[in-house]
């Protein structure tokens, strides 16, 4: 299992998590798990559960931990023991950073997790542009996916920079840039 990677994108909305995940896994043929694309399926279903996820998606709120966390643990406990993975989101709140160590620790499997950092202009710039070509539901809430950040993602990131497990990209860059730099910081060729 030594050459096995884990990596988790984290980043303020609009940094480009879900891009680079995609991007990383295309190039790694790694299976790329999303938390957003699991959290916008269910918030299509007729349910109680559906329904409120989707009113908390339109609303610009992360999950409750403990819902981000039961789907993250039945992803990584699907992954076989020599598979890379990448996640996308699954530990933005503190209690959801100290499951995700914990839990890999336990298990033995190396993890990075690759902060994109990007000013708080750049995402309301950034989020403005996807509203026009991408619907997700989220785009009227930028206020409050960015106070949930600060109250809830930094804390997490303190946590994972504290493992020694953070590294921090900067996100404001081209795409091909940032793409590129994770490469380089992940020793892939």
């Amino acid at each position: 299992m030594t050459n096995t990677r884990t990596v988790f994108f984290l980043g303020k909305p609009g940094s480009g998590k879900g891009t680079q995940a995609k991007l990383l896994a295309q190039h790694t043929q790694w299976r790329i798990i999303s938390s957003g694309t699991q959290f916008r399926e269910i918030s299509t279903e007729d349910s109680p559960v559906g329904r409120k996820i989707k009113s908390e998606i339109d609303a610009g709120l992360l999950a409750p931990h403990w819902f981000a966390m039961y789907l993250f643990q039945k992803a990584l406990f699907s992954v076989a023991d020599d598979a890379s993975v990448v996640f996308d989101g699954f530990n933005r709140k503190p209690e959801e950073a100290r499951l995700v160590i914990d839990a890999l620790v336990w298990l033995n499997r190396p993890f990075t997790i690759i902060n994109l950092a990007i000013p708080d202009d750049l995402v309301y710039e950034r989020i403005k542009v996807r509203s026009h070509t991408v619907h997700r539901g989220d785009e009227n809430s930028v206020e409050t996916r960015l106070k949930e950040y600060y109250m809830y993602t930094d804390a997490a990131l303190s946590l994972f920079r504290d493992a020694g497990e953070l590294i921090d990209i900067d996100g404001s860059q081209e795409e091909h840039m940032i793409a590129q730099n994770i490469l380089t910081v992940l020793h892939i060729s």
